[in-house]
């Protein structure tokens, strides 16, 4: 199991911030336990989570305490990252998809974690306008992949650049949960430390950050 060294040897946040989950796909009242949990569908010795979780409201505050933003994680981990707002849902998702095989797999790999949570949501996939043609039989596994996983399922082709697109497009639209890389990390925590200061920008909004 992760020990609270090997956490804050990963991340700069204080000591309590971080659930650790361990399961091969999570149940839908996960949250609610809040501290380092099951190992169902996991080998018991397995050292890795499989999910942080770090309350939204709390990393604010976090941030807030300096006069700059600073990222929250060291060094980026392969363990993904939940940034859950308290009324956390998976009604929309929004799917930061830019075109390359490990974007492809880090969406594949949140649908097997999230499957128990997915199944009634809506989801919307945006990809770059230009896809390569040979990248082109992947979207469409990907597109094909996310629709048998939810019950909706649009796709947008937009010129996209920043996480900020990605973040105003899913506030204008009502999206519950924006799935991106964690090469976007520092950027969200700079959107996060300038827009969210005093209270949450939106209320409905997590992030779910992965390599």
């Amino acid at each position: 199991m992760e020990t609270r060294l090997s956490i804050a040897a990963k991340f700069h946040l204080p000591e309590g911030f971080l659930s650790s989950y361990y399961s091969a796909s999570l149940k839908p009242d996960f949250l609610d336990l809040r501290s380092e949990v099951v190992h169902e569908g996991i080998p018991k010795l397995a050292n890795d989570p499989t999910l942080f979780a770090a309350d939204l409201e709390e990393i604010l505050d976090w941030l807030h305490v300096d006069e700059l933003p600073k990222p929250f994680e060291k060094e980026l981990c392969e363990t993904p990252v939940l940034l859950y707002v308290p009324a956390f849902s998976t009604t929309h998702l929004l799917f930061h998809y830019d075109g390359s095989p490990a974007s492809a797999e880090l969406i594949k790999n949140f649908l097997v974690l999230f499957k128990d949570l997915v199944k009634e949501s809506k989801a919307t996939i945006i990809s770059p306008s230009f896809i390569p043609k040979s990248k082109i039989h992947e979207e469409q596994e990907l597109i094909n992949l996310v629709s048998q996983s939810t019950k909706e399922t649009s796709f947008i082709k937009f010129n996209f650049s920043r996480i900020g697109d990605f973040w105003s497009y899913a506030v204008q639209h009502r999206c519950t949960l924006l799935v991106t890389s964690k090469s976007n990390h520092f950027e969200l925590v700079k959107l996060l430390f300038h827009f969210y200061k005093g209270s949450l920008w939106s209320s409905t909004l997590s992030f779910y950050l992965a390599t």
